[in-house]
C-alpha cells in the first residue's frame, strides 16, 4: 500500500511538471507571437507609407531616380521572407530613407511641402514604434528560446513540438554604413572602413 503511495505520489508530480512546463512553453510561444504580430502591423504601415512617399518626391527629386529604385525593390522584401529576411529589409529600407532624407535637403520646395514633412514623420514615427516592439519581441524570443534549451523544457520541446524562434535583428555585416549610389543607376554599394583604409594605403604605396 505504501509503495502504491508512493507510486502515485511520483507519477502525480511527473504529470505536475509536464502540465507547468508544457503550459510555460504556451504561454511564451504567445507572448513571441503577440509581439511579432505588433512588427508585423508596423512593417506593414511603414509598407503602406513608401508608394506616397515616392509619389510625392519623384516630381521635385528626378535626377535621384538610384534611391527611389531601390527603397522599392527594398519594399517589396518588407513583407515577405523569413524574420531574418524581413529584419534585413527593414534595417536596410531605414539607412536608404535617411539617405533620401539627406538629399531632399537640397530641394527647398519639396521640404516645404506639407504632404512630404508629414510622410517623413510618419516614417519616423513608424520605425520608433519598430525599434521599440523589435526589443520586446527579441526578449520574449530570448525567454521561449531559453526555456525550450533548458531543463525540463529541453525534455518535452522537441516531442511537444516546440521550435526555436529567429531574433529579429541585423547580421554585423549589415551594420555597416551603406552609401546609396544617387546617380540614376539603381545600384547600392556598402563600404567598410577597413576597405577606406586599404585603399589608402594602396594609393600611398603608388604614389611613392
Amino acid at each position: 500500500m505504501a509503495l502504491f503511495l508512493i507510486l502515485a505520489i511520483v507519477v502525480a508530480a511527473i504529470l505536475g511538471i509536464i502540465v507547468l512546463t508544457y503550459n510555460g512553453l504556451i504561454s511564451k510561444r504567445n507572448s513571441v507571437q503577440d509581439a511579432w504580430a505588433q512588427i508585423d502591423v508596423q512593417l506593414k504601415r511603414r509598407y503602406d507609407l513608401i508608394p506616397n512617399l515616392i509619389e510625392t518626391v519623384k516630381g521635385y527629386m528626378k535626377y535621384e531616380k538610384g534611391v527611389m529604385t531601390q527603397i522599392t525593390k527594398l519594399r517589396s522584401s518588407l513583407m515577405a521572407g523569413s524574420v531574418q529576411d524581413r529584419a534585413n529589409a527593414d534595417n536596410m529600407l531605414s539607412k536608404t530613407l535617411k539617405s533620401l532624407f539627406a538629399v531632399a535637403e537640397n530641394y527647398p520646395d519639396l521640404k516645404a511641402s506639407e504632404t512630404y514633412k508629414n510622410l517623413q514623420e510618419e516614417l519616423a514615427n513608424t520605425e520608433d514604434k519598430i525599434s521599440f516592439v523589435r526589443t520586446s519581441y527579441n526578449d520574449y524570443v530570448l525567454q521561449y528560446n531559453n526555456a525550450i534549451q533548458q531543463f525540463p523544457g529541453n525534455l518535452f520541446a522537441g516531442p511537444m513540438g516546440f521550435k526555436k524562434f529567429d531574433f529579429f535583428k541585423a547580421p554585423d555585416e549589415e551594420k555597416n554604413v551603406v552609401k546609396v549610389n544617387l546617380t540614376g543607376d539603381g545600384s547600392e554599394q556598402a563600404k567598410s572602413p577597413q576597405k577606406k583604409n586599404q585603399r589608402k594605403k594602396n594609393g600611398s604605396s603608388a604614389e611613392k
